[in-house]
């Protein structure tokens, strides 16, 4: 079959997704939450039983990161997961408030496409089917090349758990002839609703211009700044422990350390003695050849390797026990790949006068890339907290915690995500950890509790009293606006009766 024949065929398969979905979407729709519920804990209860088979799928397929660490993320995505969304009210009356009269409708918001990465393809379907089906979303995914096998088993398993407690046939389903041409289809179908975007960032172009609203976890490249008061062994263990899990491939996962010149040396014999390795100028020099390629993508063949790995490739001699390769930087530029997102057990380490230059070399590294999404902070100075909360360009501030693990909910009270919204700042559709109330619209209810007449009558007495003072009688309105009002008010009465009267 000739490369034509395979996208004419993906596009075909895309638009009878779409198709089927709609059909599927429209019984869903019907669902009350009990019934949605039920399959969702189905669905959960399936994932979480292949967890340890699909991690280990994962890892052999792309060759990406630690399959303990994906299985972690799998139980993450299916039981944690599930039992935070268990009791949640998102379809149907949401909200009402008896003493105003207004009440809150959860509307599914149809059909979704999505869009799975190679880096945590099981979690990341197991995830967005969840807080879909949970919302009575029909979900179309379209599979990353590198990870179909992987995601097309997930999905089979899902299916199959989904359709047998009563889900609707087509409401779960995915591309099986995998082109661009199919996935651009699928986003640009008159029935997609929303597309949800993970890591994938060469398809957030076409996603954009499908005027569809769109989700987008952006890449990450938040800084961990420690500072003078911070506990800098747990500071330091945490960033370690977060920066290999999964070989560094999470996008809210630290990409720099930023240290206050007066515990600079401490935090470098810590870190040392974490098994981290200092790599000279040359050898960073040496490492940064292999991280990009003449396009200026990331080069595959380094994410998710161990440090060891990256050493061995770019002919570094590193201690048996390095755990993170470092590379001290001063300046941070588009064109240093230290001062980007890295996919890796890598990070840069700058230090800056006192906390206030820290802040300022913090958003520097953020508008450089990573704007929008996280930052991490190990300090017990709460004031110096709260600055970096208020002045941060970032959705996320984490506080005393791993990022990789804090930014998805594992480690802090924030809702447990795959996608992390990277907000206005990052050009996304929401800054949220993406949960199954960003997959509905809300409609409001209002009960009429006051007549026009009402409103006149308030308007009168806030003249009388307005112009009552001093500070008014001076400038007197040319304008009768009680007067104007009134004719208004007696027009629209007279449309009101006439169309009861129609």
């Amino acid at each position: 079959m000739n490369r034509i024949d395979n996208d004419l065929l993906s596009v075909q398969e895309a638009r009878i997704l779409v198709e089927n979905a709609r059909e599927a979407q429209k019984a869903l729709a019907a669902f009350p939450q009990e019934k949605l519920d039920e399959i969702v804990g189905r669905m959960a209860e399936a994932a979480f039983k292949y967890a340890k088979e699909l991690a280990l799928m994962s890892h052999e397929e792309t060759g990406f990161g630690k399959w303990q660490d994906k299985f972690v993320k799998n139980i993450f995505a299916s039981d944690f997961l599930h039992k935070k969304i268990r009791d949640m009210k998102v379809v149907g009356i949401i909200g009402e408030d008896k003493a105003n009269k207004t009440m809150d409708i959860g509307v599914p918001v149809g059909v979704i496409v999505a869009l799975p990465p190679s880096t945590n393809p099981a979690s990341t379907t197991i995830y967005k089917a969840l807080i879909a089906i949970k919302a009575g979303n029909a979900i179309v995914f379209s599979p990353h090349p590198k990870a179909r096998k992987t995601i097309a088993t997930v999905l089979d398993i899902l299916i199959r758990a989904a359709e047998e407690s009563g889900l609707p046939s087509g409401a779960i389903g995915y591309l099986r002839t995998l082109a661009v041409d199919g996935t651009v289809a699928l986003m640009n179908h008159k029935d997609t609703s929303l597309i949800l975007i993970t890591g994938v960032p060469k398809m957030v172009r076409a996603a954009y211009t499908s005027g569809k609203p769109t989700i987008y976890g952006g890449p990450g490249n938040g800084p961990a700044f420690i500072e003078r008061s911070a506990d800098l062994k747990k500071a330091v263990a945490d960033i370690i422990a977060s920066r290999t899990f999964d070989n560094g491939i999470v996008s809210a996962s630290e990409q720099s350390i930023v240290a206050e010149d007066c515990i600079a040396e401490e935090v470098r014999r810590e870190l040392r003695s974490k098994g981290a390795y200092f790599m000279s100028e040359e050898e960073s020099v040496q490492l940064s050849k292999f991280f990009y390629r003449p396009d200026n993508s990331f080069n595959p063949e380094i994410v998710g390797r161990s440090a060891l790995e990256l050493a061995q490739k770019s002919g570094l001699s590193v201690p048996e026990n390095t755990k993170v390769l470092i590379s001290e930087q001063k300046y941070v530029s588009p064109t240093n790949p230290y001062s980007r997102e890295k996919l890796c057990p890598v990070l840069a380490f700058y230090v800056e006068k006192d906390w206030m230059n820290s802040c300022e070399k913090c958003i520097e590294l953020l508008i450089n890339e990573g704007r929008g999404h996280t930052l991490v902070i190990h300090s017990k100075n709460e004031s110096v907290i709260r600055e970096f909360a208020l002045k941060k360009p970032v959705s996320r501030v984490l506080v005393n915690t791993p990022a990789s693990l804090g930014g998805i909910g594992a480690t802090t009270n924030l809702f447990p995500a795959l996608t992390l919204g990277s907000g206005a700042a990052g050009g996304g559709f929401t800054s949220d950890n993406v949960t199954p109330m960003n997959l509905i619209n809300i409609r409001k209810v209002g009960y009429g509790v006051r007549l026009l007449e009402d409103i006149a009558k308030g308007v009168q007495v806030g003249e009388t009293t307005e112009t009552s003072g001093s500070h008014c009688s001076a400038n007197p309105p040319s304008i009768d606006n009680t007067q104007d009002l009134k004719e208004l008010l007696e027009k629209l009465m007279e449309q009101l009766k006439w169309y009861g009267d129609y």
